[in-house]
């Protein structure tokens, strides 16, 4: 899809068609990236985003017994002394 850079203030930007902004989930902000050249935008959620729900959801299903991790070595412990 071919979009005009447009004129704003001293800058230049791009409009986004509303279906491009629906498909890909974005919001309020997104994530501008420069990457081999090519400029990404993705949708900028927050660190975490979801956390508490699947945590949630793993509880629900019963998959959150800590005895899971009986055996387990710590490596690193007494190191941060």
């Amino acid at each position: 899809m071919l979009i005009p850079l447009i004129r704003i203030g001293n800058s230049k930007g791009i409009r986004l068609p509303k279906a491009v902004i629906e498909q890909a989930g974005l919001e309020d902000q997104i994530d501008l990236e420069v990457r081999d050249g090519k400029v990404i935008l993705s949708s900028a959620r927050p660190a975490r985003a979801g956390w508490e729900a699947a945590a949630q959801a793993c509880h629900d299903s019963g998959h959150d017994d800590l005895a899971d991790w009986d055996g387990v070595l710590n490596d690193f412990e007494g190191s941060w002394e």
